[in-house]
């Protein structure tokens, strides 16, 4: 019999590390979210750090109207994207085979109306990304490390 890896933490986890975490290999991590799904806001995370995109899933989810999905690849989230399942994209700046601006000029391709925000660790000048990468959709620029309070508070208030 084949066990669902969302029902142990740590097999989860290893999903997450392989680069595995599909959209239907997650699960709503409270009763709230399966009980009132037209109340979820379904984040997408991207990062090419299996521990952060696990971490910011679940600091999110501890919101009860947050469904997180995450991919530590930017090319399978990429094959994996759903259009207009998504309401907004959480992705890394910095990343192998592809960076987060060229998987956000991807991805908003196939859906205009999603929203993006991008995190880094590093420094970056917002104003000249948005001149560089003129995308519409994107919202904010987070700045690794952040409380998952404050990342909350900011998921909110570009969803609005």
């Amino acid at each position: 019999m084949n066990k669902d890896p969302n029902d142990n933490p740590e097999a989860r986890k290893e999903a997450v590390h392989r680069g595995q975490l599909k959209p239907d290999h997650v699960k709503p991590s409270s009763s709230t979210l399966s009980s009132k799904p037209q109340q979820q806001k379904r984040i997408l995370v991207v990062d090419d750090n299996p521990d952060i995109v696990f971490t910011l899933r679940v600091g999110l989810e501890s919101d009860p109207t947050i469904q997180v999905f995450g991919f530590d690849n930017p090319v399978t989230a990429l094959v994996e994207f759903e259009p207009n399942f998504y309401d907004l994209l959480l992705i890394d700046v910095n990343m192998p085979l592809m960076d987060g601006f060229q998987l956000a000029q991807n991805l908003v391709r196939r859906d205009i109306n999603v929203r993006v925000c991008f995190m880094t660790a590093g420094e970056i000048n917002m104003d000249a990304a948005r001149e560089v990468h003129p995308l519409k959709s994107i919202g904010c620029f987070i700045k690794k490390p952040i409380a998952t309070e404050q990342l909350i508070t900011r998921i909110r208030a570009e969803l609005e």
